[in-house]
């Protein structure tokens, strides 16, 4: 029997992760994160759309008395603040396109939870991501594998995971699919049973991240240039910050013809814009790479690779550049690669590693 504390966020995933280490005899114990202060970014309207909601330390707690579990409530708001809000925004500001999901993964559940939860005795933390954990890598590695549900996978997302924090890790939803899920919920009684699944970033709940930076960093956002892929100017923009790779709409300038993102330049206030086909990219670098199943790189390596969390895998090479950076070489071009967004890499259901795409 290990002593086990899951994360609880209040949805039904994570409450079905503690009912099932409960029924399997284990000692666990609960924990929803303070990540920040939610009234002052969640409307009423959005309480169910988003984790770190006003009601969901009341439904993890209730889920926890359902159970005969042990409820806490960890205040990491300070940390959350530094390495995710913090990050998201100093990313934005540099024109790049940031994931703080990924960076809540490295920094908070995965690291500092571990962390306490060691300290205060438990085996092991567990959460509700659909993604499965196994042993038997080379040279005694853990690997990370997608969840058996490939509609609900979130292995693109954890794939900052250390051999350490894998070590201490459980996903008790790896080899069920959501449908089991909710049943298993419904059956249980939980009072989240059919809670929505959380949408968005949890602290923009509306998903304008615009209005979010133009009232964190006001003085940061400037109108600037639109220019084409030459450099000429062609229109004038509304700050970096309202942009991505491969948006077309809210250009507000006509030009006759479709035109989308195609770079952004935050040291000269730039936005260049072009046609759909200067989108397509055949390579990238990424930068902070770490690698799960293998200790590193020795030359290319055959993968699938993805460059967002809902696209496809596709056909690539990956080849180390040294002090962290890899080059990823794939067999068809691709779409919008947007620099401050995650590279995945896979080989078959195993997470080989991933990164941070820097430039395409």
């Amino acid at each position: 029997m290990a002593k086990i504390l899951v994360g609880m966020s209040g949805g039904v995933d994570s409450s079905v992760a503690a009912k099932l280490l409960v029924d399997r005899g284990h000692e666990v114990a609960g924990v929803t994160l303070k990540l920040f202060s939610g009234e002052d970014v969640i409307l009423p309207e959005d309480a169910t759309r988003t984790c770190c909601s006003l009601t969901d330390v009341q439904d993890a707690r209730a889920v926890a008395w359902k159970l005969g579990i042990e409820h806490y409530v960890f205040n990491f708001r300070d940390l959350f603040e530094e390495k995710v809000m913090g990050r998201f925004i100093d990313s934005y500001l540099a024109g790049e396109t940031p994931n703080p999901c990924i960076d809540c993964n490295r920094f908070i559940k995965f690291d500092k939870l571990i962390e306490r939860a060691v300290l205060l005795g438990y085996d092991y933390v567990a959460t509700g991501h659909y993604a499965r954990i196994r042993s038997g890598g080379t040279g005694g590695r853990l690997l990370l594998e997608r969840g058996k549900d490939g509609s609900k996978d979130q292995s693109y997302v954890l794939y900052p995971l250390s051999q350490y924090q894998l070590a201490h890790t459980l996903f008790p939803l790896g080899e069920l699919d959501k449908t089991e899920v909710r049943r298993v919920a419904v059956e249980a009684g939980l009072v989240n049973a059919r809670k929505p699944d959380s949408q968005d970033i949890c602290f923009v709940p509306d998903g304008d991240y615009a209005a979010f930076l133009e009232r964190r960093v006001p003085d940061r956002i400037r109108d600037g240039d639109f220019v084409d892929s030459g450099g000429k100017k062609i229109g004038r923009h509304k700050g970096v910050t309202r942009y991505t790779i491969g948006q077309r709409r809210g250009i507000a300038v006509s030009f006759g013809k479709p035109m989308y993102v195609i770079g952004k330049n935050a040291r000269d206030n730039t936005v260049a814009l072009g046609g759909n086909d200067e989108l397509l990219s055949s390579s990238l670098t990424a930068r902070d790479v770490n690698l799960i199943s293998v200790e590193r790189l020795e030359g290319p390596m055959r993968v699938t690779a993805k460059i967002r969390y809902n696209q496809s895998e596709q056909a690539a090479v990956v080849s180390p550049l040294g002090d962290g950076r890899v080059r990823v070489d794939f067999d068809e071009p691709q779409r919008a690669v947007a620099p401050g967004q995650a590279v995945v890499f896979f080989s078959g259901e195993t997470v080989v590693g991933g990164g941070t795409i820097e430039n395409r």
